[in-house]
């Protein structure tokens, strides 16, 4: 699940170039294709130290107000990710659906700056949240780079892992 949540914040985002230029949900269909993906993740309380690199596939497309993907990860189903804007707020939602199904489905929230789109979620247990986010930055429109942090106060963050995906043409 680690893995798709990251691969899922990753394919939200948008080209850089073209983020300024474009709105709503057409932003979304950049990530739309095939992307080599690698991510090294270090010890921490919430990922285990390691390397993985995955083919990421996303099969999307545009129905009115919804723009969906289905996640492809080493050519496995992994989820349908269903999104949402409202051009009134000017914000973003998303919905992960895991293949299989899952009980309930968790929207989710993207944050846009420029060629920076976040993902934040908070995690309570025991009384206790911490906050989540992945950071992801467009270095061109076929290549990102994303980070996954937490942090006690929201404030400070901490490294959990580090990767990029690159755009595999033709």
């Amino acid at each position: 699940m680690k893995w798709l949540f990251a691969a899922m914040v990753s394919m939200v985002t948008s080209s850089a170039l073209a983020a300024d230029a474009s709105q709503g949900l057409d932003r979304i269909a950049a990530y739309a294709g095939s992307w080599q993906t690698s991510m090294h993740q270090l010890d921490t309380p919430y990922s285990k130290a390691g390397d993985e690199s995955h083919l990421l596939r996303n099969d999307c497309w545009r129905s009115a107000g919804f723009y969906a993907c289905d996640q492809i990860v080493d050519g496995i189903s992994q989820a349908l990710l269903v999104f949402l804007y409202d051009a009134k707020t000017g914000n973003y939602s998303s919905y992960p659906i895991p293949a299989g199904g899952a009980p309930q489905v968790q929207p989710g929230r993207l944050d846009i700056a420029g060629d920076t789109w976040t993902f934040p979620w908070d995690v309570t247990a025991q009384g206790k949240t911490t906050h989540f986010r992945v950071v992801n930055v467009w270095r061109s429109p076929d290549s990102i780079e994303f980070r996954q942090e937490y942090s006690a106060d929201g404030i400070h963050w901490t490294l959990m892992a580090e990767g990029q995906e690159v755009r595999i043409k033709g």
